[in-house]
């Protein structure tokens, strides 16, 4: 019998686009002949298309769940929590690690206390934006200095992201960082080459072969990645064996630290001069479309793009049957809570 996947996609966040596009990817390289697939949109809005509640939704009793989505609310544990409720077996990290490694700055914490290796950074609420800039800036200036960067926290695809080369932009950054989430990121800027990783498993992640971005702009923003169609991929990374290395036994270490199970993809910088690692963020929803670095990585290390996806929903399978040995209640032998 096939199995019954739901495909998730669109969301309320600044993602909701590039969400379609990779969700059409996936349900096109799906294997119709061993998969049911149901497409279900989330609006901007939030209305879950074409079910009129949530409770109908999984009354459908789906084998699977696919989340095909990026940002708030979609990648931050909040949809995966709903799953974990409903007893879903679900595609890729669970609720701590999807929520951690959307805010960026929760990762940076963690990654610092497992010694990890990561540009310099400081965090900010945007009161602290609107109230004390003048600290802010001093701040800035003395631990980061310029060029960095700016970001929200909590959101992906480069949206709301600055390079700020001078003090008197620094301002605007921030304000445009916080549009989009109340803590905003600010980090050392370095002058670095973009290599990413991917990363598959759940007890024993496998990482993948190294690639790199050219970016067609100063840096790899959301026009870059998606809109002018000129930023270069070069896969494998033109870098050393022993590198590569590095960057896989890195990459496992990032997902083993934020306990990531299914996929995520690791992103490093690597100083121009120097050569040094620097891992950049960790995405647990990385985009699945025609042009996306995750399948085209698993695809150079030797698993297509549909073979990925049967790897995926075998893996969310295992976890979810893994799960269902746990208990959830306990028997006191006695009567003191009535």
């Amino acid at each position: 019998m096939k199995l019954k996947i739901a495909i998730v996609f669109g969301g309320r966040s600044g993602e909701h686009e590039v969400s379609i596009v990779s969700a059409r990817s996936v349900m096109k390289a799906l294997n119709r002949k061993k998969y049911s697939v149901t497409p279900i949109k989330i609006s901007k809005t939030g209305q879950w298309q074409p079910f009129k509640s949530l409770a109908a939704l999984f009354q459908k009793k789906f084998d699977v769940v696919f989340p095909v989505l990026h940002g708030p609310f979609g990648e931050d544990g909040t949809i995966q929590g709903l799953f974990e409720m409903a007893n879903v077996p679900y595609v890729g990290c669970g609720v701590f690690a999807s929520s951690a490694a959307m805010d960026k700055y929760m990762t940076k914490i963690i990654f610092k206390t497992h010694g990890l290796p990561q540009p310099k950074f400081l965090n900010f609420t945007r009161e602290d934006v609107k109230k004390d800039f003048s600290s802010v800036k001093k701040l800035v200036q003395k631990i980061l200095g310029f060029p960095c960067f700016v970001k929200p926290s909590n959101l992906g695809s480069s949206v709301g992201i600055s390079k700020v080369k001078s003090a008197a932009k620094l301002e605007s950054a921030l304000l445009l960082a916080a549009n989009y989430d109340r803590s905003i990121l600010v980090e050392e800027g370095i002058d670095a080459r973009e290599i990413e990783c991917a990363v598959l498993g759940n007890e024993k992640p496998l990482a993948s072969i190294a690639g790199e971005i050219v970016p067609s702009r100063e840096f790899y923003d959301y026009f870059a990645k998606y809109v002018d169609n000129a930023s270069k991929l070069f896969i494998p990374a033109k870098i050393t064996a022993k590198k590569n290395e590095e960057v896989q036994r890195l990459a496992v270490q990032a997902y083993r630290a934020l306990q990531c199970s299914g996929m995520a993809r690791v992103d490093f910088l690597m100083d121009r001069k120097t050569g040094k690692l620097y891992i950049n963020e960790i995405n647990t929803i990385p985009g699945f479309t025609s042009i996306s670095m995750y399948p085209k990585l698993w695809e150079a290390s030797g698993i297509s793009y549909p073979r990925l996806l049967d790897r995926l929903i075998e893996l969310a399978r295992k976890r979810h049957r893994e799960k269902q040995k746990n208990k959830y209640s306990f028997e006191s032998g006695s009567n003191w809570y009535k």
